[in-house]
């Protein structure tokens, strides 16, 4: 069983940072694949970002150049850097664990409670 705690969400201006955190605790399965979703109101959820355990990370187009994601595999933590933040970035993030089928991520290990992200122009 994992359990999967977010935090570091807000309410900030356009262009302005932030920095989400994901604790994990529990047994991870090795090559889990850590990923952020978010949520905008009115809107589906969308996989923002992946990272494997090795590091390797992929992103949704419109967060290109903005956003990285990271990991600290002695901390069992996850991390997004969200840089010149856009009122469209407004959303409820959550923070994942899971894998790849084939080139399909399922974030069937877990997910967090989800943290607000609420950028103001």
């Amino acid at each position: 069983q994992v359990q999967l705690v977010e935090s570091g969400g807000g309410l900030v201006q356009a262009g302005e940072s932030l920095r989400l955190s994901c604790g994990i605790s529990g047994i991870a399965p090795v090559g889990n694949v850590a990923g952020w979703y978010r949520q905008p109101p009115g809107l589906e959820r969308e996989l923002v970002a992946t990272i494997t355990s090795d590091e390797r990370t992929r992103y949704t187009d419109s967060v290109k150049g903005r956003f990285t994601i990271s990991r600290d595999n002695a901390k069992n933590t996850v991390y997004l850097q969200m840089n010149s933040l856009k009122p469209e970035d407004t959303a409820v993030y959550y923070c994942t664990l899971g894998a790849f089928i084939g080139a399909s991520y399922d974030a069937y290990y877990g997910w967090g409670q989800g943290t607000q992200v609420t950028v103001s122009s």
